[in-house]
């Protein structure tokens, strides 16, 4: 147990500096979207890149974990889903935005800082991995469901092309193309452009979990604990259990691969889940489920790594 702790310590430690330097009016909840944009579209585009520069994209693409993540990611929405309209009674946009929340993680903010500890440097190709699922299968699929099944939706086809244009300028998967490319050349890396990445990389786990721990201060739980339980439930149980049984169906020759999937998934929704829902009008419930599975994780993620010893 203090084994896992080591890991998991200093990750929650740094968020709940984050939170504490807002609530104690240290700095602002405003103050805190500046960092956010850095890691976004500075530090993490630099991880991506420089990680991707080291392989080609047939090996990320090519490997068992990006088809596992994705069928794992797409049961866990699907079955998110189902039940939210057939068995809780929402609408379709609401169900597709609720499912958004239960398979897509907070990969680049949390999953990275742990998987960085357990796995080294490997981490960045599985990150990479995750952020391709997330940025170009789960969120523009679920996104496209919400639109579509608003009243001022428009045709799914008109939806789908607006997805794909706002993907076309996704820093990750700019940053994941060009490290690809890049790669491809055959070309090092010049060394003093390496050392620049490898710094901007370094601070991107620091700043991201000190970022969301500030973004989470002030956020309230009030009047929607039956829809807020629903997607963390979603999230930290579903999401797991559902990249579990893909690995039943798909065992992976790598134990590594099985353990990167299923604790990536364990993660809490991504830090954007409630800025991504405001067009619904969910931003409330989202901004709740996100304070409350990334509390509750702390405590998930420690047994599901003693689980996984």
């Amino acid at each position: 147990m203090l084994t896992i702790l080591s890991i998991t310590g200093p990750i929650f430690m740094l968020i709940a500096i984050g939170f504490a330097v807002v609530r104690h009016g240290l700095l602002s909840r405003a103050e805190m979207r500046p960092l956010g944009v850095f890691v976004i579209h500075v530090a993490l585009p630099a991880l991506f890149f420089r990680s991707m520069s080291e392989r080609s994209l047939a090996d990320v693409v090519g490997g068992h974990l990006m088809p596992v993540y994705v069928l794992g990611s797409l049961l866990a929405a699907g079955l998110g889903l189902a039940a939210s309209c057939l068995l809780r009674g929402r609408s379709l946009q609401v169900g597709a935005v609720q499912a958004l929340g239960m398979a897509t993680s907070n990969s680049a903010f949390i999953g990275y800082p742990i998987a960085l500890q357990l796995f080294g440097p490997s981490a960045a190709g599985a990150l990479a991995v995750f952020a391709l699922v997330e940025s170009m299968v789960m969120m523009p699929l679920t996104l496209t469901i919400a639109e579509a099944a608003g009243s001022n939706g428009g045709h799914w086809t008109h939806v789908l092309r607006e997805a794909l244009r706002r993907l076309s300028r996704n820093p990750f998967v700019l940053a994941i193309a060009g490290g690809a490319a890049w790669s491809a050349t055959g070309i090092p890396l010049p060394l003093p452009v390496g050392k620049m990445l490898d710094m901007l990389a370094a601070a991107s786990a620091p700043v991201a979990l000190f970022c969301i721990g500030g973004t989470l201060a002030g956020l309230s739980m009030r009047g929607m604990l039956g829809d807020i339980s629903f997607i963390v439930a979603g999230k930290l149980l579903l999401h797991p259990l559902c990249m579990f049984l893909v690995l039943l169906a798909l065992p992976a020759a790598d134990p590594h691969v099985a353990t990167a999937a299923i604790l990536n998934a364990a993660m809490p929704m991504f830090s954007v889940y409630p800025l991504l829902s405001q067009k619904f009008g969910q931003e409330g419930v989202s901004a709740a489920a996100l304070v409350g599975a990334t509390t509750l994780s702390f405590f998930t993620i420690s047994a599901l790594l003693w689980m996984l010893h």
